[in-house]
């Protein structure tokens, strides 16, 4: 089992920025790919960003791309999200989420471990 706990959020004005950790702990403390995924009130949980076991390979969502910088200690066994030029829509609660094993992944099927999330509020 891999348990993560996410923190970081806050509310910040549109413009702002704001750096969310993952921290996971347990038997799989390094787990393979990582990811963030976020749901706004009444929407689906979309994905954001995941980033690969040794950080060489990530991917973004159009809406975060160029805005929010995935990155990892895996000696601290520690994701991060820098999130920069936040914007109102990019209010939600923010999950991280592991794989055991296995390449990055867009679907949040993919992902066998998940934390308890943390909110992000953008005021306009």
């Amino acid at each position: 089992q891999v348990k993560l706990v996410e923190s970081g959020g806050g509310l910040v004005q549109a413009g702002g920025s704001l750096k969310l950790s993952c921290v996971a702990s347990g038997e799989a403390a390094s787990p393979d790919a990582m990811g963030w995924f976020r749901q706004a009130p009444g929407k689906e949980r979309e994905f954001v960003v995941t980033i690969s076991w040794s950080g060489g390979s990530t991917y973004y969502a159009d809406s975060v791309k160029g805005r929010f910088t995935v990155s990892r200690d895996n000696a601290e066994n520690t994701m991060y999200l820098q999130m920069n030029s936040l914007k109102p829509e990019d209010t939600a609660v923010y999950y991280c989420a592991a794989r055991r094993w296995g390449a990055t992944s867009t679907s949040d099927k993919a992902y066998q471990y998940w934390g308890q999330g943390t909110q992000v509020t953008v005021s306009s």
